[in-house]
């Protein structure tokens, strides 16, 4: 090493950094072999391995803490990074440079886009060159590109800001654009052609004006690792040592990047978990990581199954998820304590779902004391809604993480301009036929789309509370329900977010709700990369939870006017297929008193003692063989269906109805859903004893 780095303050020993770590996580901090990717599950202590890794290299000599390059993908992650450090006394704050990147005394990290901006301060700096303006949001120019005001213009740009971003993260320029997404199987709402010929628009109006985007970041420091010999020699003088987290979101440009400050060199250190992939969307791809011996020659690759955070419970319905994909992977463990079993509820209607949640939320939050310890998951933004105005409606206090509260959106605002717009055109009319107008719009945006039914929806809540109701009267409900009295951002409060905010969180208690097909997995995704994306965006949901975990789906939903009935998402019969008896169908049942009676009706039927019966052998032999050829033309193992003591306790007490069947252990209301009619067909047909209604 060039010269002798100063000392930290309260410098850990060596031997120190390893205390607290199990075998696998004392491996990856300690290993010698490099590249080194270190696949790391949820709740494994990634970050604490991660920070652990560097402090140990610097404190056995093995790399120098001022040729240190930590990469994170987020703000808030190189501050928590950052801050690690600093308490375990590898180096303490220096003296320029600000939080973002974090210069600690020769410790470099920070986010990529802070990074590369630095690099290419500095590089245009010693050629004497003026650094463009940084362009911090598109839509400043893809507003006057699209045409137009209002929300409207401003939806049309983010549509276009979400195209462009996609098409640079994956290094494609403006003439290459319509082939590759079509490629790709993009359906942006304005066509790949129009798309096309605003990126280069974009691209020539932001030439112009001397600017460069967030993206353009990636590209040019990758171009200048490339091209310029001298910048690219002090770059790799100065990070010798590379550590990346959430590798498995990385872009093609980002994965470049990367690439450039290596070089030739072989240290490098990634963390991330290809399970945890769900930002394909954005230009992101996982092969960076799930490839990383074929990207990286020579690679060695660590595992960090255990789960440090869920109970068995929450971490066997996670991993049952992803199991039923058929996909070989190491099981992740839990460490934890044993919980309550999560619990699966199926609503009459969405309106019922939302309320329902309110009062289990209160119900949950006598024993904790905290609404920050719950959050409320969904999978497209136009659902927060719902919640919104029945947790306003329950004093519960909530936030909306990451996405501007449902009246403020951009796709709200449009569609309550195209109320607003109609009721001027045609102001004799009623509101119910403004709002049939609106949900008849022609409109490809899925986004927009959905927002508009929802306000529609919410249209027709008015209307029935008001039948005389005009638009500003709905306007003013409108504000009130879901804006009067909802408390601040800040503060205890509930944390409503979709599955993709979701990530890198945790709660004590998850409801993760709306699990239904078109919803879980969405309806546009049609091949199978898109589906098995949707099935690791669930495993993320469902992975937030440390203890209490509710899951629930609505047996229709309404779409404004008309009510749609609803089917169950696929996956949740892996789901149930863990939980013995423990899902329930009446939101005010008791959870620990249900979970007991199932758990002693299984262990009599397991033993056969439930009614000192034996199971009908002629119908237990036509469940089996019926329950085979299911598994056989749906391609799931036979116990994703119906376990044998499921199917023994079926032929034991017969049950006659619905109502009788969700009594049976290991069947829920998804199942019952499912295959009651065939089941109770079975019973009827192949029973020797009388049936009975219920048990």
């Amino acid at each position: 090493m060039d010269g002798t780095p100063p000392p930290p303050k309260q410098r850990l020993a060596a031997d120190q950094l390893l205390d607290g770590l199990d075998d696998a996580q004392r491996e990856a901090v300690t290993t010698e072999q490099a590249p080194l990717a270190i696949i790391a599950g949820p709740g494994s202590g990634k970050t604490r391995v991660l920070t652990r890794r560097i402090a140990w290299r610097v404190a056995t000599g093995t790399a120098d803490g001022r040729h240190v390059l930590a990469v994170t993908f987020t703000r808030k992650a190189a501050g928590e990074l950052t801050h690690r450090l600093a308490e375990l006394g590898v180096a303490r704050p220096g003296d320029g440079g600000g939080p973002d990147p974090g210069h600690w005394r020769g410790v470099t990290a920070g986010t990529l886009h802070a990074i590369a901006l630095a690099q290419l301060r500095r590089r245009a700096e010693r050629l004497d060159r003026p650094m463009p303006g940084l362009l911090e949001r598109k839509a400043r120019l893809l507003v006057k590109i699209v045409g137009g005001r209002g929300p409207d213009a401003l939806t049309a740009a983010a549509d276009l800001a979400g195209e462009i971003e996609w098409a640079k993260a994956r290094l494609l320029r403006p003439e290459v654009y319509a082939a590759a997404a079509e490629l790709a199987g993009r359906e942006p709402s304005r066509g790949v052609e129009v798309v096309a010929d605003a990126y280069a628009r974009y691209e020539h109006d932001k030439r112009r004006a001397r600017l460069i985007d967030f993206d353009d970041l990636l590209w040019w420091c990758g171009d200048a690792l490339a091209d310029d010999d001298e910048f690219q020699a002090e770059q790799r003088f100065r990070f010798r040592h590379l550590f990346v987290d959430e590798f498995q979101d990385v872009s093609p440009a980002q994965l470049r990047l990367v690439r450039g400050w290596l070089g030739a060199g072989r240290d490098l250190t990634v963390v991330g978990d290809p399970d945890q992939a769900i930002f394909s969307f954005t230009g992101a791809d996982p092969t960076g990581l799930t490839g990383f011996r074929h990207e990286f020659a020579g690679a060695h690759v660590a595992r960090l199954d255990r789960n440090y955070r869920s109970t068995p419970q929450v971490v066997a319905v996670a991993e049952a998820v992803l199991a039923d994909a058929g996909r070989p992977r190491p099981p992740r463990v839990a460490v934890r304590d044993a919980g309550p079993f999560p619990r699966v509820t199926a609503y009459d209607d969405d309106a019922d779902e939302a309320a329902g949640v309110a009062r289990r939320l209160r119900d949950a939050h006598a024993a904790t004391g905290s609404w920050s310890s719950f959050a409320v998951l969904y999978r497209i933004n136009a659902q927060s809604a719902g919640f919104e105005a029945a947790l306003t409606a329950a004093g519960i206090p909530y936030r909306v993480r990451g996405d501007a509260r449902f009246l403020d959106r951009p796709e709200v605002r449009a569609a309550l301009d195209v109320l607003r717009a109609a009721a001027k055109a045609t102001p004799g009319a009623s509101l119910d036929h403004h709002l049939d107008g609106l949900e008849l719009a022609d409109d490809h945006d899925d986004a927009r789309r959905q927002h508009a039914v929802a306000v529609a929806r919410l249209g027709r809540e008015y209307v029935a509370a008001d039948p005389e109701g005009a638009l500003e009267g709905f306007l003013t409900w409108l504000s009130t329900s879901l804006r009067t009295e909802a408390p601040s951002l800040a503060g205890d409060a509930v944390e409503l977010l979709t599955f993709h905010r979701a990530k890198g969180l945790e709660f004590h208690t998850v409801f993760v709700t709306g699990l239904e097909r078109g919803l879980v997995p969405i309806s546009r995704a049609d091949t199978p990369p898109e589906r098995a994306e949707e099935r690791r965006l669930l495993y993320v949901a469902l992975t937030r939870a440390e203890e209490g975990l509710e899951l629930s789906w609505a047996r229709r939903r309404a779409l404004g006017k008309r009510t749609v009935g609803r089917t169950p998402s696929p996956w949740l019969g892996p789901i149930e297929a863990v939980l013995p008896g423990a899902t329930t169908t009446s939101p005010a049942a008791d959870a620990r008193a249900g979970i007991d009676d199932a758990r002693d009706r299984l262990a009599k039927t397991r033993s056969g003692d439930a009614d000192d019966e034996e199971p009908d052998p002629a119908l237990f032999a036509a469940l089996i063989e019926w329950r085979r050829g299911l598994a056989r033309a749906s391609s799931v193992p036979a116990y994703v269906i119906f376990h044998d003591s499921t199917l023994r306790a079926i032929a034991t007490t017969l049950p006659a109805t619905r109502a009788s069947l969700l009594d049976v252990p290991g069947i829920g209301p998804v199942k019952v859903e499912r295959y009651a009619d065939v089941v109770l067909d079975l019973v009827r047909t192949h029973s020797d004893r009388p049936v009975i209604a219920s048990v």
